[in-house]
């Protein structure tokens, strides 16, 4: 049953989620982050969520909508295809933050129905703190014909700017799932992932997304968090626990006053698990 399209356009029921300094840390740790920002709880005015926490504020927001019957999604088919944040302010301790999932989009593609599904998510004094574009390929409907754009060929944009190593731990993803609140089985059941057609667990796209974002932030944003604008990703491989992963960066013209990159981030045999990337830093 393909998707239900007379659903586009619907938003569900707000969420809060209570931002806690033991949260942050967590989830700061789960991908081996080093920033102060996010660690030193004795520095002035104490610590701020890196960028992609608001994955973790946000999260039921968005499982309430792809559990939706009335949608028609097909949960074991679903694969987490594109990812697009923008952030205007820090969540910090004691935030209570609401999430307003709508659903944005659905589109027929070559392999199936992609569905994106937008977040707006703010706190406790209305203050927009950040949106989120999740966009999911339904994989087995749709015609087969039909090609998706590339947004970015970074390919073509000569030698990067940086080229930057991180090693995925072998329990990274047992990590990422306690902290992010995704214990979807493929990330830490062997098992359910060989069944799925897996070569074993794989790690979460979301935490892929996260190291690529403390490397735009150590190397572009002079390592203050608060100057990351955007993070968009598109993946495009599974990345596998105990993997170097590569990520190269490429500047971009200036959007309004904002500096751009493109990046890509690359498993051990040089093929791209991130690609179409973008970053959008403030001047500070």
């Amino acid at each position: 049953m393909p998707l239900n399209r007379a659903l586009v356009g619907k938003s569900y029921a707000p969420q809060d989620y209570g931002v806690t300094a033991e949260a942050i840390l967590n989830y700061a740790h789960a991908y081996n982050e080093d920033n102060p920002w996010f660690l030193a709880v004795e520095r002035p005015g104490g610590i701020i969520a890196p960028p992609m926490f608001g994955v973790v504020a946000g999260w039921l927001s968005i499982v309430n909508v792809v559990t939706d019957s009335d949608l028609n999604v097909d949960v074991l088919r679903l694969l987490h295809s594109e990812q697009d944040m923008q952030f205007v302010r820090p969540m910090i301790p004691g935030d209570i933050i609401t999430s307003t999932a709508t659903v944005a989009a659905i589109e027929e593609e070559a392999a199936g129905e992609s569905l994106a599904i937008d977040v707006h998510c703010a706190n406790q004094r209305t203050e927009l703190v950040q949106t989120i574009r999740f966009t999911a390929l339904i994989r087995g409907r749709g015609s087969r014909d039909k090609k998706r754009p590339l947004a970015t060929e970074t390919t073509s944009l000569g030698e990067p700017l940086f080229r930057v190593r991180q090693k995925i731990d072998d329990d990274q993803t047992y990590r990422y799932a306690k902290a992010s609140g995704d214990y979807n089985p493929i990330h830490v059941d062997e098992n359910v992932a060989k069944l799925a057609g897996l070569p074993g667990i794989i790690v979460h796209g979301l935490c892929t997304m996260a190291f690529a974002s403390k490397v735009m932030i150590d190397r572009v944003c002079g390592s203050d968090p608060r100057r990351l604008r955007r993070l968009r990703v598109r993946f495009s491989r599974p990345v596998l626990p105990g993997q170097e992963i590569t990520t190269a960066a490429w500047p971009q013209p200036d959007r309004d006053g904002v500096k751009v990159y493109a990046y890509e981030t690359y498993n051990p045999d040089g093929k791209d698990v991130i690609r179409d990337g973008i970053a959008e830093v403030s001047a500070g």
